[in-house]
């Protein structure tokens, strides 16, 4: 099927749309990307599923907010996303935020897989499928993207709302490439794509061979000996051989990459917007289970192909591209070290 492509990257810049579960998520797992394409003056926009209201809370005054107390970190996590966006240049829009009916969101966070958080009659992972692809499929139609990101079949790493986002964006994509499969027909009429032209999508991925150096540069870095897990500086580095999470792949499956080390400074800060949940190191972060992740200043990616429901294989012997629409980033980033905040 060949689908229109309304411009190419030599000619205007890209929109992308990058679909995420929580807040912290987007600067955690593309920042870079978006910082890359934010500073080069495309048009990058976020979409929040839920407001991480399940989150757990690290610094000590701000853990009052939690679920189980005051039930206030949704709304605390939204101004944290609202700064982070700031930082990054982005655009950023929280799935059924409607401030004229005092809604802040649809979905509620579902808290990790066999907590409380998944029996609460909005958490996300409870979304009525069709409801929530018709939610996102609207808001792709709205901002008429060039690329839509967002993580794997897995979530990245499990979590249900992570899997929860991949499914309704690939649902709601295949809704829209069979709608423009039909426009395609000159027997039938036009339907709601108008002319919209068809979005590439991507998931995010990592390289094995990325993966296990950025734990030998934490090990080198943060940690003491080879031996086993350890602890310094209030985090633990893992050991060399502890598994991986499912979006670690072999480095054949990742197509598309981008690498700008130069722009973590700017993920590190749009990362200390979101300090109810995240705290950062140098060159690295933890999370409230204090696992020290590097930032290495790289992400990657393979196309998705929603229809067929898998990712799309590279062709034998084909190099990665860099960056995602077009496969180019086009010259240094504008503000390499500011954003918009």
């Amino acid at each position: 099927m060949q689908l229109k492509r309304a411009a190419t990257a030599a000619t205007a810049p890209a929109r992308l749309l990058f679909v995420h579960a929580h807040p912290d998520d987007e600067t955690l797992t593309t920042g870079v990307t978006m910082a890359a394409y934010a500073s080069r003056g495309h048009d990058v926009h976020l979409l929040t599923c839920t407001l991480g209201e399940e989150g757990e809370v690290i610094p000590a005054d701000l853990a009052h907010h939690a679920s189980d107390r005051e039930n206030t970190l949704g709304s605390w996590r939204r101004e944290e996303l609202r700064a982070a966006m700031s930082v990054l240049g982005v655009v950023h829009s929280v799935l059924g935020e409607d401030p004229d009916r005092g809604l802040a969101s649809r979905y509620r966070d579902s808290g990790m897989a066999g907590t409380p958080g998944a029996e609460h009659p909005d958490a996300f992972v409870r979304a009525d499928l069709a409801e929530a692809t018709a939610m996102v499929g609207a808001h792709i139609r709205a901002v008429r993207p060039d690329v839509v990101v967002t993580y794997d079949e897995h979530g990245g790493y499990a979590h249900p709302d992570h899997v929860q986002t991949h499914r309704v964006t690939v649902a709601a994509m295949a809704a829209l490439s069979a709608e423009a499969e039909t426009q395609a027909d000159p027997d039938k009429p036009d339907t709601a794509v108008g002319t919209m032209p068809m979005p590439a999508l991507y998931c995010v991925l990592t390289p094995q061979s990325w993966a296990s150096q950025d734990r030998a540069w934490l090990r080198e870095n943060i940690g003491l000996d080879d031996s086993a897990a350890m602890t310094d500086h209030s985090c633990v580095v893992l050991p060399l051989d502890a598994p991986y999470p499912p979006s670690v792949v072999s480095d054949a499956v990742v197509t598309h990459v981008v690498e700008e080390p130069t722009l973590v400074e700017l993920q590190c800060r749009a990362l200390a917007e979101h300090r109810s949940q995240v705290s950062v190191g140098n060159g690295y972060y933890a999370l409230s289970n204090r696992i020290a992740a590097r930032l290495s200043g790289r992400e990657g990616f393979a196309r998705f192909d929603p229809v067929a429901g898998q990712l799309v294989a590279a062709a034998p012997g084909a190099p990665r591209h860099t960056g995602l629409w077009g496969g180019a980033l086009l010259g240094p980033p504008l503000n390499p070290c500011q954003g918009s905040g």
